[in-house]
């Protein structure tokens, strides 16, 4: 395959999706990863693309995910999977048995409390997806947020309400876009209830894909200086992990498993 063939190929590639990592361009143009990454960077001058961190990703892309920032929990569960589960495993292990962990919605969060299930810890959530699904398929200790249930964010909130009495090591959450000027929410209630919760918890650990970057939700709902740690995926650009570890952030990278659906 010709240079100019490859270069064709990684567009096509990117017509049906926003990233693609460096393997998944090697299992489609027979190339070595240096060859990849040349390419890429050809592309990349042209404004075609953009580099990021791991791979490259459509120029357009942040037009795109802007579209889909505030989907229904029940949609958002559908983007993303390959990312989310890989974040997912890397916020697992920071948990140790005996934790009291807080657990926001949102579907990053969800899977991740999934593999929580079963193990010795106990959780405090606001979320009624998570809620139900712990109920049914887990043995962890369960503490729920109380209040009115709110569809659309799927959370269980009382606007009377303070801080729950629930105090834990971690507050595990995520956001709907990251910005140099914190994380955003689409729905107030949330950015309230984020608030509270951040009363109850020693350090903050936020779940959030590459997709987050760059987006605009809005609600601001704190700086980046409030997060301790920040789980994302290999798609993350150079320069929004730079923007993280400047704030004093510790970034752990999730590599995302082209064989998990």
């Amino acid at each position: 395959m010709t240079e100019t063939e490859r270069l064709k190929r990684v567009l096509e590639v990117l017509r049906d999706r926003p990233f693609a990592s460096v393997r998944d361009l090697q299992s489609v143009l027979d190339a070595s990863p240096a060859t990849i990454r040349r390419d890429i960077a050809k592309l990349h001058a042209t404004g075609a693309v953009r580099k990021v961190f791991g791979g490259i990703a459509a120029a357009d892309a942040g037009g795109i995910l802007d579209r889909v920032s505030a989907r229904p929990f029940t949609e958002n569960q559908m983007l993303g999977v390959t990312a989310k589960k890989a974040i997912a495993q890397e916020a697992a292990a920071l948990v140790q048995d005996g934790d009291a962990l807080i657990i926001h919605g949102g579907s990053t969060c969800y899977l991740f409390a999934m593999l929580l299930a079963n193990r010795n810890v106990k959780i405090y959530t606001n979320s009624m997806p998570l809620a139900a699904t712990l109920w049914q398929n887990g043995t962890c200790h369960l503490t729920l947020a109380g209040g009115e249930l709110y569809r659309e964010p799927g959370i269980v909130f009382s606007p009377k309400a303070g801080p729950p009495e629930f105090y834990a090591s971690k507050f595990f959450l995520g956001a709907q876009a990251i910005t140099p000027s914190g994380m955003q929410e689409s729905h107030p209630l949330v950015v309230r209830e984020t608030e509270l919760l951040l009363q109850r918890a020693d350090e903050a650990i936020l779940l959030a894909d590459s997709r987050k970057f760059g987006l605009r939700a809005r609600n601001a709902m704190m700086p980046l200086t409030r997060i301790s740690t920040l789980i994302t995926d290999d798609g993350i650009s150079d320069a929004n992990h730079k923007m993280l570890l400047d704030a004093g952030i510790r970034v752990i990278i999730a590599r995302r498993n082209p064989e998990i659906p």
